[in-house]
């Protein structure tokens, strides 16, 4: 991740009036190298070196910080902000201050669904994740706005999170909408539905625990489909095994409304952690989670 994003315009001087930092010096620009974008908010690699280089299932996107999200960031990242360093597991009944259900959400985008779902359900706490800068600062506001005491967002690598920082049986369902399909054929290692993450999450999900997943690109939906239904700790609620229909709960987001404008088919998928591993868990190696995938630098795009 980057610390690097563009910043919210400072206010010019008036004609005539010397600028404080100089003539010819830009206020965008003032800060120190290495000094953080926001010294009170998100880390820009909060695991830093100290875990294996591996494959990554996401690529950080630079793009611009409101000034309304660069003032959450600053003022509610303190309360409800989590750098996810890798160094200590965390007391979910702590960090929500109650003892509510949990559920992880990995990939939130801008937050406007994640901050819907979670008002609509002030009983249940949601620990949404993403490495997008301008979306947790945008939750971040639409948490406060909405007085919503029940969301904490976490920045950084939702695999470091599961395995490093969360205790076992520590969450009540797990959320992952619309996930980078990484559509070429020879990045479909990158796609973060695989046998080794989901033998991970089950170690964090409480039996009965729901793994709910949204695609709207179909490959990716099949492989999903394919991948979950062959999984010994996982079983489909639908009674054909197939896809699930859309969950009043889950709203219908922006993006999704753009991609059903253009044709495209959206898929709901609704996993249960079951109690038992099925009797064909043979069929599947399970690797140890310490080593969920190959030691590679992340791509460059």
């Amino acid at each position: 991740m980057s610390d690097s994003l563009n910043t919210p315009e400072a206010p010019q001087p008036a004609p005539g009036e010397q600028h404080p930092h100089g003539p010819g010096v830009s206020v965008r620009h003032s800060r120190a190298k290495g000094e953080p974008r926001f010294p009170d908010g998100p880390r820009a690699d909060p695991a830093g070196s100290h875990f294996e280089r591996r494959i990554r299932s996401f690529q950080p996107r630079r793009s611009r910080v409101t000034a309304g999200q660069a003032d959450a960031l600053q003022r509610l990242w303190p309360k409800w902000g989590l750098d996810i360093d890798g160094q200590r597991v965390i007391d979910l009944g702590e960090l929500f201050a109650n003892d509510n259900p949990v559920v992880l959400e990995i990939g939130f985008g801008m937050g406007e669904a994640t901050a819907r779902m979670a008002a609509a359900d002030p009983g249940t706490n949601v620990l949404a994740v993403d490495v997008h800068t301008p979306g947790q600062g945008n939750l971040l506001n639409l948490a406060d706005q909405g007085g919503l005491s029940n969301v904490r967002v976490g920045n950084g690598d939702a695999i470091i999170l599961l395995r490093e920082m969360l205790a076992p049986d520590a969450l009540d369902g797990l959320r992952v909408y619309f996930p980078d399909p990484w559509p070429k054929k020879r990045h479909h290692k990158r796609r973060l539905i695989q046998p080794e993450f989901l033998s991970l999450a089950a170690t964090r999900l409480k039996p009965g625990a729901v793994l709910h997943c949204a695609t709207d690109w179909e490959p990716y939906a099949e492989q999903m489909l394919e991948v979950l239904t062959a999984h010994p700790d996982f079983e489909n609620t639908q009674a054909d095994g197939g896809f699930a229909p859309r969950p009043e709960f889950r709203p219908l987001t922006r993006f999704e409304g753009q991609g059903l404008d253009k044709g495209h088919v959206v898929n709901d998928l609704l996993f249960r952690r079951v109690q038992h591993r099925k009797p064909n868990a043979a069929r599947l190696s399970q690797p140890d989670p310490h080593h969920l995938s190959p030691t590679e630098p992340p791509a460059g795009g």
